[in-house]
């Protein structure tokens, strides 16, 4: 008994000696084609909280990012299009499942980085889950809503149907980095297009903890392409991209006017910032937002066929 009660106590003096074990940190990186590379120029810029306490680091994309998203998102595009609009729903719904899996991680994230209080954090954590569930309820249906036969007077019966534009480059909402990055890009890519996201300048921790949800997902790589960074910065690229098809312009801010007109010069069509931008996660929480964020990123494709002798 001497002897096991002196093991013991060396076990205890040994415990006490080893140092303190270092958490491992986390690398907050871009998601561009199913990967998380580091930005190319290497840089990275500091987020802190709420109360400026420093959180992470974050990367700070480049032209050469945005570029290399654009060329992820337009090769992702003819699969994702052309898959069914009910599996494209199934794919949306997996998401869904898997943030809820991972609720206590969104909701510790938005108290951390917002300061929110944690049962406003968990009610804008649920309100962003279920927009997932929305959208993808919304992908076999949208064509019914937006589509239909025209009246026409020939001998001939005219149809129209909706179908996805393409690449559409969406800047999330700056003050909502959860509720309101799903609230722009669920509806882009429920109805085939393909996005290349801006995250929230000062809030992108959990814009990259989405894109690891995408990334254990069915979502496609390339489907959601993710950048963070400084939005002045990168914006103007993408706005004048000739292989982008779209800009939501939601989270462009003081930059959206200058983005809209170098967009002009692709003839890229824009969605200009709604009343919701700018007014806090709170403002998205509309449990159902209709057609308005999918219909702007449609075209609309006419089929006449004649009838009659």
């Amino acid at each position: 008994m001497a002897e096991r009660r002196t093991d013991a106590k060396k076990t205890a003096r040994k415990a006490a000696q080893a140092p303190a074990r270092l958490s491992v940190r986390k690398t907050y990186k871009l998601y561009l084609g199913g990967a998380f590379p580091r930005s190319e120029s290497g840089r990275s810029y500091p987020v802190t909280s709420a109360d400026g306490a420093h959180l992470a680091n974050a990367s700070l994309s480049s032209r050469k990012d945005a570029r290399d998203a654009v060329v992820a998102a337009r090769k992702a595009f003819a699969g994702w299009s052309g898959r069914t609009a009910y599996n494209r729903g199934q794919i949306l719904y997996r998401v869904a499942e898997v943030m809820e899996g991972r609720r206590a991680q969104f909701t510790d994230q938005l108290v951390a980085a917002r300061g929110t209080d944690r049962t406003e954090a968990e009610t804008i954590v649920s309100a962003a889950i279920d927009r997932w569930v929305y959208y993808a309820g919304w992908t076999d249906k949208f064509a019914q809503v937006i589509g239909g036969s025209n009246p026409v007077s020939g001998p001939y019966y005219n149809h129209s149907a909706p179908e996805p534009t393409g690449v559409v480059v969406v800047f999330a909402p700056q003050d909502a980095p959860l509720l309101g990055l799903s609230s722009v890009v669920a509806p882009v890519v429920a109805t085939g297009n393909t996005a290349v996201v801006v995250a929230s300048e000062p809030g992108p921790l959990a814009a990259v903890d989405l894109a690891e949800v995408l990334a254990t997902s069915d979502v496609p790589g390339g489907v959601i392409n993710l950048l963070t960074g400084r939005t002045g910065e990168i914006g103007p690229h993408l706005a004048a991209h000739a292989d982008v098809d779209a800009l939501d312009l939601s989270g462009a801010g003081e930059h959206a006017t200058a983005f809209e007109e170098a967009a002009a010069q692709t003839l890229t069509r824009v969605l200009r910032p709604g009343p919701e931008d700018g007014a806090g996660e709170r403002a998205w929480l509309d449990p159902d937002p209709g057609t308005s964020r999918m219909s702007p990123f449609l075209e609309t494709k006419t089929v006449w066929h004649p009838i009659g002798v």
